[in-house]
């Protein structure tokens, strides 16, 4: 979606969406790792003795023990990228904005840099959690209301706004006119 302001009522409001945030980005990298993997097996046969290709199993095998553990130790993959960053001209035509690879290294390069991405943005809506947690542990309840400032759908910054009516929403008022049809008559002497 890129660049959003959301508005929620509540810190629950907002923990659900970052859980449900998180887990959509949490299958996309289990899905984009599969496919990675399934490429590379597909691939080992043709090119095994390629560097790119050995570069990308080792990647591959690094990111399966990233998964298994807390997400914190990313310096090591870019390292990695950094190494293939001459072969990655080799694999790409230019044209304009866009670049094309009719190659299978292309291929697993697009998915290594979708799920560095994508673990990226794992983190990030994680350290957001933290931040709500400390939110709520300021027992901030329903008289806030939680701007969300999200570039790149991630969240970046927060904004907490004092409802209008912070009063009324504790009390229940309900107010309305009442009007029932009646039978007048006039008494007969």
């Amino acid at each position: 979606m890129g660049t959003e302001i959301r508005t929620f009522t509540s810190l629950k409001d907002i923990t659900e969406f970052l859980a449900n945030q998180t887990n959509q980005y949490k299958a996309l990298f289990e899905d984009y790792s599969q496919w990675l993997g399934t490429v590379l097996r597909d691939a080992e046969s043709k090119h095994k003795s390629e560097e790119w290709f050995q570069k990308s199993a080792a990647l591959q095998k690094t990111l399966k023990s990233q998964a298994k553990k807390p997400p914190e130790n990313s310096k090591s993959k870019n390292g990695g990228k950094g190494g293939k960053g001459k072969e990655a001209e080799s694999a790409w035509i230019e044209t304009g904005d866009i670049s094309i690879s009719f190659t299978e290294q292309g291929q697993t390069e697009i998915l290594f840099e979708a799920i560095e991405k994508i673990k990226a943005k794992i983190q990030e809506y994680e350290k957001f959690k933290g931040t709500v947690q400390q939110l709520t542990r300021l027992g901030l309840g329903q008289t806030v209301n939680y701007i969300v400032y999200l570039e790149e759908d991630v969240p970046k910054k927060i904004v907490l706004k004092q409802k209008a009516n912070a009063k009324g929403d504790e009390v229940f008022k309900f107010m309305t006119e009442l009007s029932v049809p009646a039978y007048f008559s006039i008494p007969s002497t």
